[in-house]
C-alpha cells in the first residue's frame, strides 16, 4: 500500500504543531526560559523545511515569516510577551490550517505576521546608549575570539535534486543570517556529454559577516546534514594570510576517516585563529556530520508509526483468535484426550499473552490527551477574562486509543463549564476570600479494572434550587415531587437543560453536558456528580480500560446465557427461600448489615419457564450504587470479545453487546451501569408505593 508523502507530512506536522504550541504555552509561564525559546524555534524551522520539501509553498512562506519575528526573541532583541504568545497561537493556527486545507485564503496571514512583526518591534529590548567616549566601542569591536568574518564551503549531496531539495532557499536562508557574498563552484560540473541532470554537481563558498554563524547554519541544512559536506572557518583581515590554509586544512580533515582524525596530530586547524583558544578552533573546524555522529544516541530505543486502521484489525484477529481458543477448551474439557487438553492448554496460555500484548500496543497515556486543554484554558482565561490556574495529574495513567479520542469533546464541554459557569468573577471570588485566580484540575487515576477522570473546580458550586426551577419550567420535575439534591444536580445531563441566563459563544444552549452524557453512556462509563455551595464542583467519568476484549462472568437464566463484566463483578450469594416475603414486598437482601436491593432478570427480560430450585445472586457496583442479578446458575470466568449491538438493537439499556461463546453460540453482555440504576428506580418506587399506601 503506498502512502502519499503530503499525507505522510501532515502527519508529522499535526506532532510538530502539538509541540509548537506546548512550547508557547510554556513559553507564556517562563518567558526567559532559552531552552523554551530555542525549541519553539527548532518545531517552525522544521515545519518550514518540511513543507518545502514536501511542495507546501504557502506553508513554507508564512512559517519563514513566522520565524523570522521569533528569531528577534531568540536572539534577545525582544521579550516573548503574553500578547506575543497569543498572536503566535493564532500563527500556529494558521499553519495548522494550511496545512491541512492548501486552497485556504494566506490574507488572514498577513495580517497576524503584521500584528507578530508590530509586537517583537513594540517589545524591543532598547539599544544601550553610545558611550561618550569613542574607545568603549572600538574595544568592543576587537574581542579576541570573536571574529566576525566567516569563509564557509559546502556541497549537497548528490541525490539532493531528486530527494526534493532545491538549493534556493537555503541559500536565502544564508543571506538572512547576515551581509554575505556567495560564489557557485563548478570545479565539480562534468562535461555536458556525460553530466546527469538529476544529480547536483554544484557546490558553493560563502563569505559571510556574523558573529557566529555556527547554530544558524546547522539550521539551514538541518534535514541534509547526513549526506552532505560543510566547513566553516574564521577569517579575519589582520590575520587573512594565516587563515589562507584553513579551508584546505579543514577539507583535508573532512576527508580523513574518524578514527584517525581523533589521534593527536599537529594540524594548522589545532592553532588557534585569530586568538581564539586552541580547542574552540578545533571544534570549529570539524566537519559537521563527525559532530552529528558523535551526539548520536547510541542503542537507543526506535519506534514506528502504524496506521490506527492496522491495529484495529489486529485487535479484530486477536478477539477472533480467542474464541476459537475458547471452543477448543470447551471441546478439550469434554474429551479424555490427553494431547487435546495439553495443546488446548498451551493455546490458551500463547493468546493470552497474545492478547495482552495487542492491548498494550492499544493503550496510549492520557497524558496526550490532556495537553491539548492547555490552549483551551488559555484562550477561555482571555475570552471570560478570569484568571485561571489548569492543573493537571495522572497524565501517565494508559487507556484504550478509541476511548482516548471520543474523550475528547466530553471533556471539553466539562472543561468549558467548569470556567463558564463553576468559577467566579474575580470580583466575586475576592469579596468570598477566594484567591484571585481560580482553578481547574483534570486527573486520571486507575481504579480496579476501571479509569476515573475528573474534572473539578473551586467556584461557586452548583445551586440546586435553580436547577429544580429550571427543571420544572422544562416540564422534567413535577412541582410536588420529591428529590434528593444529588439527583437534581444530575439533571443538568438532560437534553436541553442549562441554567445559563442568556446564550454565548460558550455556553446556554443545552447541548454540551448531554453530549457528554451520550458519548459515556456509549462507552459503556458512567458519570458521578458532587458539588458543594462555596467550595466548588467535580465531575468524575468512570470508564472500562478497554471496549475490545474484557473478563467475564458467564450466567445462565432460564434457557439464555448473559456475560457480566467481572470488574464490576462484587461477591455472589445464595438466593434466600424467603427472601421476597422477609422483605415485605420489598427487593432487598441483607448483606452484612448492608441492605441490597436485587432484581430477578427472568422477570426483567421477560423470560418462559420456572426458575430453578436454587437461585444465585450476583452483586453487581456500578460507582457508588449496588443492585443484586438474580440467576438460575453461574457457569464460570471466561475471556469475553465484545462485538457491538446493531442500531436496530440500540432500544435495548440493559445490554452494552454481544459475545460469542465456545460452542458458538452468542451470550448478551449486561451493561451493569443500567442495571444498577433500573435497580435503585425500582426500590424508589417500591417506597413511593408502601408511602402511598401508608397514607
Amino acid at each position: 500500500m503506498s502512502t502519499d508523502p503530503a499525507d505522510t507530512f501532515r502527519q508529522e506536522a499535526r506532532e510538530l504543531l502539538e509541540t509548537l504550541e506546548q512550547g508557547l504555552l510554556d513559553l507564556e509561564r517562563t518567558p526567559a526560559d532559552s531552552d523554551l525559546i530555542n525549541a519553539v524555534f527548532r518545531a517552525l524551522h522544521t515545519i518550514k523545511g518540511s513543507g518545502a520539501m514536501f511542495g507546501f509553498i504557502e506553508v513554507a512562506s508564512f512559517v519563514h515569516e513566522f520565524e523570522t519575528a521569533f528569531d528577534r526573541v531568540r536572539k534577545g532583541e525582544s521579550v516573548a510577551t503574553p500578547d506575543l504568545i497569543g498572536v503566535a497561537l493564532d500563527a500556529k493556527d494558521h499553519v495548522h490550517i494550511l496545512i491541512e486545507t492548501p486552497d485556504a485564503s494566506g490574507d488572514r496571514g498577513e495580517a497576524i505576521i503584521a500584528a507578530l512583526r508590530a509586537i517583537v518591534e513594540t517589545d524591543a529590548f532598547p539599544e544601550p546608549p553610545l558611550a561618550a567616549e569613542p574607545e568603549q566601542p572600538v574595544a568592543a569591536e576587537a574581542v579576541p575570539g570573536a571574529p566576525r568574518r566567516w569563509r564557509i564551503r559546502f556541497s549537497l549531496p548528490e541525490d539532493s535534486l531528486v530527494q526534493g531539495t532545491n538549493p534556493l532557499p537555503l541559500l536565502d536562508e544564508i543571506r538572512d543570517i547576515g551581509p554575505c557574498t556567495i560564489v557557485a563552484l563548478t570545479d565539480a560540473v562534468p562535461p555536458l556529454e556525460v553530466i546527469d541532470p538529476e544529480a547536483m554537481h554544484l557546490s558553493w563558498q560563502v563569505e559571510l559577516e556574523a558573529d557566529d554563524p555556527h547554530e544558524a547554519i546547522d539550521d539551514v541544512f538541518l534535514f541534509i546534514r547526513d549526506g552532505m559536506d560543510l566547513s566553516i572557518e574564521p577569517l579575519d583581515e589582520e590575520t587573512e594570510s594565516d587563515a589562507a590554509a584553513a579551508p584546505i586544512a579543514a577539507e583535508a580533515e573532512a576527508a580523513i576517516p574518524e578514527t584517525e582524525a581523533e589521534e593527536p596530530a599537529a594540524t594548522p586547524a589545532e592553532t588557534p585563529v585569530s586568538g581564539q583558544p586552541a580547542q574552540a578552533a578545533s571544534q570549529q573546524a570539524k566537519p559537521v556530520a563527525q559532530d552529528k555522529a558523535a551526539t548520536a544516541p547510541a542503542g537507543g530505543s526506535t519506534s514506528l508509526r502504524v496506521a490506527a486502521e492496522r491495529l484495529d484489525e489486529l485487535m479484530d484477529r486477536v478477539g477472533e483468535l480467542v474464541i476459537a481458543q475458547s471452543r477448543l477448551s470447551q471441546m478439550a474439557a469434554g474429551s479424555s484426550d490427553i494431547n487435546l487438553k495439553s495443546i488446548a492448554e498451551e493455546l490458551e496460555r500463547l493468546s493470552s499473552g497474545l492478547r495482552d500484548t495487542t492491548m498494550g500496543i492499544r493503550m496510549v497515556p492520557i497524558g496526550t490527551l490532556f495537553s491539548r486543554f492547555r490552549r483551551l484554558i488559555h484562550d477561555l482565561s482571555r475570552d471570560l477574562d478570569k484568571q485561571i490556574d489548569f492543573v493537571t495529574t495522572g497524565e501517565e495513567t494508559e487507556l484504550d486509543k478509541t476511548m482516548i479520542e471520543r474523550l475528547a469533546d466530553p471533556l471539553v464541554h466539562l472543561i468549558r463549564n467548569a470556567v463558564d459557569h463553576g468559577l467566579e468573577e474575580t470580583d466575586t471570588r475576592l469579596a468570598a476570600g477566594k484567591a484571585k485566580k481560580g482553578t481547574v484540575r483534570l486527573s486520571a487515576v486507575y481504579a480496579g479494572a476501571e479509569v476515573a477522570i475528573s474534572v473539578s473546580d473551586d467556584g461557586a458550586g452548583l445551586e440546586p434550587a435553580r436547577i429544580r426551577k429550571k427543571a420544572e419550567e422544562a416540564g422534567l420535575v413535577a412541582p410536588d415531587t420529591k428529590i434528593s439534591d444529588q439527583d437534581l444536580n444530575m439533571m443538568i445531563f438532560a437534553p436541553g437543560f442549562s441554567t445559563a441566563k442568556e446564550v454565548t459563544s460558550l455556553s446556554g444552549r443545552g447541548v454540551g453536558m448531554d453530549v457528554v452524557k451520550r458519548t459515556i453512556d456509549g462507552l459503556r462509563g458512567n458519570i458521578e456528580l458532587s458539588s458543594e455551595k462555596g467550595v466548588g464542583t467535580t465531575v468524575t467519568l468512570r470508564l472500562p480500560l478497554t471496549l475490545a476484549i474484557i473478563d467475564g462472568m458467564l450466567v445462565r437464566v432460564g434457557n439464555g446465557r448473559y456475560t457480566i463484566p467481572l470488574s464490576a463483578v462484587e461477591e455472589c450469594v445464595e438466593l434466600p427461600a424467603n427472601a421476597d416475603t422477609a422483605s415485605r414486598g420489598r427487593h432487598f437482601l441483607d448483606i452484612r448489615g448492608e441492605l441490597v436491593p436485587f432484581l430477578r432478570l427472568r422477570e426483567l427480560f421477560k423470560l418462559p419457564g420456572e426458575p430453578d430450585e436454587f437461585e444465585k445472586v450476583v452483586i453487581v457496583s456500578a460507582g457508588e450504587g449496588r443492585v443484586g442479578l438474580v440467576v438460575d446458575q453461574i457457569i464460570g470466568n471466561n475471556q469475553t470479545v465484545i462485538k457491538q449491538l446493531s442500531k436496530l438493537h440500540s432500544d435495548l439499556k440493559s445490554f452494552s453487546g454481544a459475545t460469542i461463546l465456545g460452542d458458538g453460540t452468542v451470550a448478551l453482555i449486561l451493561d451493569t451501569a443500567q442495571l444498577v440504576s433500573a435497580g435503585q428506580s425500582h426500590d424508589d418506587r417500591l417506597v413511593s408505593d408502601q408511602a402511598g399506601r401508608a397514607a
